[in-house]
């Protein structure tokens, strides 16, 4: 066997002879089911040997559109065993985007739904690249072969040898979200997949036998990596801020949940559901939060479910890079929100193990060459530049947009990632997040941030959350914000709310010359989290406002 052999689907068969009776899946709804370790390891082999059968083999990029359940599970671990290169995009994104990103992708092969396959035909879905076609479901007229006609090519009882692929190969191609921009295809290795398992093994103590309810699907993939199991929630994946928070609640309830994953607006719509009803959740004892900053309130909230002791850990990261850093709600409600409210920004935690960040001088140009040079001293606003196992090295054919995002160290021969985001690091290495590069708002009188702006307002009891834009206005450009009330406030009465708004602003030196407030019943925001504000749409519609 080659020494340097590096695949990702090892960890599920490491995890079949360590506790191949432990469960590894349950779908209490729906298509119920359960499968054990040795169950999961058995059927993705039966699967990899009947896909590579049908010309899905090492290197043939798959799109893989399966909603979260045992299938998604099993032909992931199957196509990663096979060697094969799952492309990942969220449905959520738009069929505009979705298009674009399989044009992009030039998949060979494609595994999905009925739904998916009738949208694929009728849409002319990677047409020209297509080779397999696999449909999990009745097949109808879509061609190719059905799951079933895979699962009975496959079903020879011999043990499926992975692929010896490399750390550096391709493991999978992952779509950003397109939050801000054209998603992008992440390229990710097996090196990387292995290292992002290890990191969350070790940042968080997480260990085997433990039960995960992740809301979030890629995020669900290293439950059995990490020897948990993984317990499928009854919700809309697409629309997370909507969730039944009493489905959540149930099944931690039920199968003594203790590890959740979920978004902000989750954890949101969650936690004001327990405190209501004044429901505790012993059994949690972690609780993880990603996809954009969550408010303190957030966090002081969801803590009331939690036994003492446990906390509320927000990582901060990207499609690109995760984790980069991560910092726990203990840290958070003790010390640095203070700092937050009064404009310092959010704090996301030091680095975790192995992962450098760094802080450059803001620029929208290219970096092709790294000089340490390009640091910022502490405390300074700047660029985010991350470096790492856990860092993607380029966009599946995105050469500009690779060349705009990765710096090539020469010493080192190491990529860096600019994050896009813009931040700070404190004397004790700590980095503070201050908002996207590309959404900051630069006025003659000086270049505003989201995050630190916004944060002063958000102080208010009833605004549910602010967004700064810019409006080019007279030949220059007006900081604008944007305000979402709770849905308790009061809405007739918007002049007394805009001088009390305001007011907060005249208090910080960064966001007295904010004079104008906007209402907006709804902010548009992003499908795969439901907490990053779509800041542009916003510009746009204050713009039209104030025409």
């Amino acid at each position: 066997m080659n020494s340097s052999f590096t695949n990702i689907a090892s960890y599920l068969a490491l995890m079949a002879e360590r506790q191949p009776a432990g469960l590894a899946i349950i779908v209490p709804h729906g298509r119920a089911g359960r499968a054990t370790y040795r169950q999961l390891n058995e059927e993705s082999d039966r699967l990899a040997r009947g896909l590579t059968s049908i010309g899905i083999g090492r290197g043939v990029r798959t799109v893989l559109m399966v909603q979260p359940g045992l299938e998604f599970f099993v032909l992931t671990f199957a196509l990663f065993k096979a060697g094969a290169v799952p492309v990942l995009v969220d449905p959520g994104m738009g069929i505009t985007n979705l298009g674009q990103c399989l044009e992009e992708a030039a998949p060979e092969a494609f595994i999905g739904i009925p739904k998916a396959q009738a949208a694929r035909v009728l849409l002319g879905w990677a047409k020209a690249s297509l080779k397999s076609v696999v449909t999990v479901g009745r097949r109808f007229f879509w061609g190719g072969y059905s799951l079933n006609k895979v699962r009975a090519l496959g079903d020879s009882g011999i043990r499926f040898s992975p692929a010896e692929t490399s750390a550096d190969e391709t493991a999978a191609i992952l779509f950003t979200s397109g939050s801000t921009g054209v998603p992008k295809g992440a390229v990710y290795t097996h090196g990387i997949f292995a290292a992002q398992v290890e990191l969350l093994r070790h940042t968080y103590g997480i260990q085997p036998g433990e039960i995960d309810l992740p809301t979030f699907p890629l995020f669900a993939l290293f439950g059995p990596a990490l020897g948990l199991t993984a317990v499928i929630p009854d919700m809309d994946f697409t629309r997370p801020g909507q969730v039944d928070p009493q489905k959540i609640v149930a099944a931690i309830e039920e199968f003594r949940v203790t590890n959740l994953f979920g978004s902000p607006a989750l954890i949101d719509r969650v936690g004001r559901y327990g405190v209501e009803r004044q429901i505790k959740l012993p059994s949690l004892r972690r609780v993880i939060s990603a996809g954009a900053p969550v408010s303190a309130e957030t966090l002081k909230r969801f803590s009331q479910l939690l036994s003492p002791g446990v906390q509320i850990f927000t990582p901060y990261g990207a499609t690109e890079a995760l984790p980069v850093s991560s910092i726990g709600s203990e840290e958070i409600l003790n010390e640095t929100q203070s700092v937050t409210a009064a404009g310092g920004g959010v704090c996301v935690g030091g680095p975790v193990r192995g992962v450098t960040v760094q802080i450059i001088g803001i620029s929208d140009e290219p970096i092709p060459t790294w000089s340490d040079d390009l640091v910022l001293p502490a405390d300074q606003v700047g660029e985010i530049v991350v470096a790492g196992p856990v860092v993607t090295k380029e966009y599946f054919h995105r050469p500009e947009s690779t060349a705009s995002a990765k710096i090539q160290d020469p010493k080192t021969g190491r990529v860096l990632h600019r994050m896009g985001d813009l931040g700070c690091l404190d004397d004790r290495g700590r980095l503070w997040f201050c908002g996207r590069k590309s959404q900051r708002v630069i006025t003659p009188a000086g270049t505003l941030f989201t995050i630190p702006c916004e944060a002063v307002f958000n102080q208010h009891p009833q605004i549910r959350r602010s967004a700064l834009v810019g409006v080019a206005r007279n030949g220059t450009t007006e900081p604008v914000l944007c305000v979402e009330l709770e849905k308790n406030a009061p809405s007739d009465d918007r002049k007394r709310l805009t001088h009390e708004i305001l007011s907060l602003g005249a208090g910080q030196p960064h966001t007295k010359e904010i004079k104008t407030v906007l209402f907006h019943p709804a902010f548009p925001m992003d499908i795969r989290h439901n907490a990053k504000i779509f800041r542009e749409k916003l510009a746009q519609w204050a713009a039209r406002k104030l025409s």
